[in-house]
């Protein structure tokens, strides 16, 4: 990483800048802050600080939003999206843990009819 790069996790953008990148008054931040749509990291005088990720997010709420879903239906499927995302990456690292298969799957049609 060089000096110019950063972590997309490393909260550095002050609220104004944040809400221009996020096409979002800073007001509607402040909000989305409250009701934990969005959680920034604080400065030593207690501003608060976005990541990349965070306005990433914020945009994703604005997308979800214009697609016609209220504030507590976004906030539901961002909980499911990183239980789906977290569940992918559980699926793979057990896949790579159990080392390639060597089963034999038999199907036989059901003959009933």
């Amino acid at each position: 990483m060089t000096e110019f790069e950063h972590d997309e996790e490393v909260p550095v953008y002050v609220i104004s800048v944040a809400a221009q990148l996020a096409g979002l008054h800073p007001q509607t931040l402040r909000q989305y802050d409250r009701i934990g749509l969005v959680s920034p990291g604080r400065s030593i005088g207690r501003n608060r600080l976005y990541s990349l990720r965070d306005i990433q997010r914020l945009r994703e709420v604005t997308k979800l939003s214009h697609e016609g879903n209220t504030l507590s239906g976004i906030i539901r499927i961002l909980i499911l999206e990183e239980q789906l995302e977290r569940a992918l990456k559980e699926n793979i690292r057990l896949r790579e843990a159990m080392g390639p298969s060597t089963a034999v799957v038999v199907w036989r049609p059901n003959r009933r009819a």
